[in-house]
Order: C-alpha cells, then structure tokens, then sequence
C-alpha cells in the first residue's frame, strides 16, 4: 500500500490547500477541530511572543493529531536558524519580506540536509524523528517532505518573484500589509493593488513548480483567489 502523499508533494501537485492560522495557546479541542477542517497549521514567531519550550509543545500535539506545522520565523536575517527551528518540530518555515536572492540561497541551505544543503544534524523534537532515526533515511525523507516558503512584501520582490522562486522553494506567499505600505512609497509602482501582485506572481510562476499561497482574511475571497491561480489558502481559525 502507498503511502499518503505528504503536504509538500500535494502543493508540489497543485492541489489546493488549506492552512489555519493559529496560536501557540489553542487548546487541544480547538486543534482537533481544526485538523479536520485544514492541511496544515500555521503559527507566527515574527509578530507574535513565543519560547522554544512552547514551540516543541504545540508541535508535539500537531504531531500526535499528524499535521504539519509552518513557523513564521522572527526576521529575514534569521535564516541561518532555520535548521535550528526545524530541530524543535515544524515541517514548514515562512521566511518574511524577502527582497534578495542571497535570503533564498541561506534559507535553503540552512533548510535541507546535505546534499541538498548543508542543514547540521540533531534534534530529538524534529518531526518524524521518531519513525526514522537513521542518519541518511531521516535526511532523504526530509528533503523530500519539508516545505519552505518565503514572503513577498515589497514591490521590487513581486517584480523580481522569478528569481527569488528558486527550484527549492515549493512556496512563495504575500505580506498583504506590509505590500500595502510599499506600493504606497514606491515611484510609480507597476502595480497598484494585492490583486494586481498576486496575478503578476502567478504568470510569472507558471510552470516552474513553485506555488502561490495568499492569506485570505475574509472566506468570501476564496474561490477568487482560487480562480487566479492560488493554490494554498491561508486562513485564520475560526
């Protein structure tokens, strides 16, 4: 029997994907709820208070429900700490406002085990650390489960989104607000609206592999957003 295609092979796919925003603080009932509902859960280092000993446990009751977790990691130039952030359970990592080929490169060095990068070994939080604690199994099935994304917030991001969105990166993703404030300072921006970056990001994208997730704050905008090519919805808990 096969095994059931992981969150990264079904973004890989195309499929279409639903994340819930939540906090570090939801209960297991709320959890549960939700892990009927969405496939995969998202929790935020950048904006909101959190400590090591938190992130361990709220992975480790994702883990026993077998969702994913995304972490937000705190800033951009946190990227050379991204395999120590896996090491405490996520399956995902958002990197935020990313601007620079060179953030690309760092995060996914620091993302995959050799010899796909040159993430260093250890960590008995990590997940499915359990079910394959040989070195090189663990290795080769991470490299082909974990999901890295990284977020656009600028307008000189969305232009050049072709080259942040290297063969290793199975996401890219929107800041909506802070886009906001960049479109408002930039000299004649070529694009005036979210909707106008993510259709731009989404024609850019097709065809090389890597898909456009969106934050949708409001459910009505789903399907519209579904419609223009995004394939991974992120939406807060409720």
């Amino acid at each position: 029997m096969s095994e059931t295609p992981s969150v990264k092979q079904r973004i890989n796919a195309g499929e279409i994907i639903s994340i819930a925003g939540v906090s570090m603080n939801a209960t297991r009932e709320e959890l549960e709820h939700a892990a009927n509902q969405y496939d995969m859960f998202s929790i935020d280092g950048q904006h909101s208070p959190f400590s090591e000993e938190e992130l361990v446990a709220f992975c480790a009751k994702a883990e026993a429900l077998d969702m994913p977790v995304q972490f937000r990691i705190e800033h951009t130039r946190h990227t050379y700490l991204i395999g120590r952030y896996l090491d405490l359970g996520p399956t995902a990592i958002l990197v935020p406002e990313v601007r620079e080929e060179a953030t690309v490169d760092e995060a996914i060095k620091y993302f995959y085990y050799p010899q796909k990068g040159k993430r260093s070994w250890g960590g008995t939080a990590r997940r499915g650390i359990n079910k394959r604690p040989d070195r090189l199994e663990y290795a080769a099935w991470w490299n082909d489960y974990g999901v890295l994304c990284i977020q656009l917030e600028s307008v000189d991001a969305v232009i050049n989104c072709r080259q942040l969105a290297k063969p290793a990166v199975d996401l890219v993703n929107f800041g909506p607000n802070d886009l906001a404030f960049d479109i408002e300072c930039y000299h004649k921006p070529p694009f005036q609206t979210l909707d106008e970056c993510v259709q731009h990001v989404v024609k850019e994208l097709n065809g090389s592999g890597v898909r456009v997730a969106l934050a949708i704050p409001d459910r009505a905008d789903r399907q519209k957003y579904i419609d223009m090519g995004v394939t991974v919805c992120c939406e807060p808990l409720g």
